[in-house]
């Protein structure tokens, strides 16, 4: 018998009984159902966790300080929900001079070229020609690398024009007096900020280029191009002593993530007089709590799929039982016990992979159809429109097929094995 021949009659022969076979199917359906929608929001809620931790600077990024801050930043980031930290006059961020510069420079791992001081730029407010309103904003150039920063119009600006650009955070467009993100697009808006030595505002024009997408972590607030940084930074210091202008808390650099891990490179920059905050510092306690929230709903759908392979015995044995005497005709005219236990394990496969199919299919027309309900105005993913709740695709669906028809096979190979080693003298004196 070929392979299609032996899947046409296990497939005639399951539905010998519609009934049964569709209950069992359906309990089947149930745990693929529940584990497939469950995959796939593990899939959407990384894949924008992935996003995020790409907006940060991706997994090679640190941001280092001095030793001294050490236990101030450690102590703020462990707060977390509790309020803020109560002054300690013995905790405080300390400046780095040229030597602790130079010296992150030539530790290993580290790359020189990387290495980025943000300037602190206190920007009063921004506005456009489209408003007469003022809003408070952040903004900060981004070091060297490869960051992917989610856009809902344009993009990042170009670190290496001369022209002043700006990448406006989400909601932002529509205060300053423009009908939407992609509107804004081109437009110039004003950088207001104060000398704070003289007290005299202090304008800049940029160029809209981009509008962020919402997320769950900013680092930069709005982004600038390096250029307009470097001028407001320039202008706004110009009154400094030049020994409280070029003081340096913080420097960003990526390491060598092909030699160390991020908690090697720490220990290394801790060796070395230092401290260092990575992208699993920021984005790690988040992605354990969705992890851990999708192993619970793993093990119901899990109990799920047990339920149905015990289905899968009942269906099966009560089968073997009705074609006993078909059974013992077939080894009594040279079927082989492997035959028979072949076409009744392939009977199984199919369950699962009937149960497994039709899971798929209402899964992905549900998250689908969810997908689009919850990105739509009013639902509650309206302000992260990168944030697919579910998230399809063969590399999370064909896995979870495989598991649940070996799963099938795995119920069924005791009713195959019964059917298969039946005497077919007993077999054909069955009534």
């Amino acid at each position: 018998m070929h392979f299609f021949d032996t899947l046409k009659t296990a497939n005639h022969n399951l539905f010998r009984n519609k009934v049964r076979t569709t209950l069992t199917i359906l309990a089947i359906f149930v745990g693929s159902f529940t584990i497939i929608l469950n995959a796939a929001i593990n899939a959407g809620v990384n894949s924008f966790i992935d996003e995020q931790t790409a907006s940060l600077g991706g997994e090679d990024y640190l941001m280092i300080m001095s030793e001294g801050s050490a236990d101030l930043v450690a102590s703020m980031m462990s707060s977390g929900g509790n309020g803020p930290t109560e002054y300690d006059p013995n905790k405080t961020i300390s400046s780095m001079n040229e030597e602790q510069l130079d010296k992150i420079k030539n530790i290993d791992g580290i790359d020189a070229d990387s290495i980025y001081i943000a300037k602190n730029i206190p920007i009063e407010y921004i506005t456009s020609d489209k408003t007469d309103k003022k809003y408070t904003i952040t903004v900060g150039a981004m070091p060297p690398g490869n960051f992917k920063i989610a856009a809902t119009a344009g993009g990042l600006p170009n670190n290496d024009s001369d022209e002043y650009q700006i990448m406006l955070e989400p909601d932002y467009p529509q205060a300053l007096g423009f009908s939407s993100d992609e509107d804004a697009i081109g437009k110039e808006v004003e950088l207001v900020f104060l000398d704070l030595v003289t007290h005299e505002p202090i304008k800049f024009n940029a160029k809209v280029v981009g509008v962020q997408a919402q997320g769950v972590v900013a680092v930069n607030g709005s982004i600038i191009n390096r250029s307009l940084e470097d001028a407001m930074y320039k202008a706004g210091t110009k009154n400094y002593p030049a020994e409280q202008s070029e003081l340096v808390y913080t420097v960003q650099a990526r390491f060598d993530i092909d030699r160390y891990t991020e908690k090697e490179i720490k220990q290394i920059l801790q060796d070395n007089g230092f401290y260092a905050v990575g992208v699993s510092d920021m984005m790690g306690t988040i992605r354990t709590f969705f992890d851990a929230i999708m192993i619970v709903f793993m093990v119901f759908g899990g109990i799920a799929l047990l339920a149905a392979a015990i289905g899968i015995v009942n269906t099966l044995f009560m089968s073997v039982e009705e074609r006993t005497r078909e059974i013992g005709l077939d080894k009594a005219l040279g079927m082989s016990s492997g035959k028979v236990f072949l076409e009744f394990a392939t009977e199984a496969i199919l369950l699962g992979f009937w149960g497994s199919v039709f899971g798929v299919a209402v899964a992905f027309l549900i998250g689908t159809t969810a997908n689009a309900a919850v990105h739509a105005p009013g639902g509650f993913l309206e302000v992260f429109p990168t944030f697919n709740l579910f998230e399809f695709g063969l590399f999370n669906i064909l896995p979870i097929i495989v598991v649940v028809m070996l799963i099938a096979f795995i119920a069924g190979t005791l009713p195959a094995w019964k059917a298969a080693h039946k005497n077919p003298i007993d077999a054909l004196r069955y009534e």
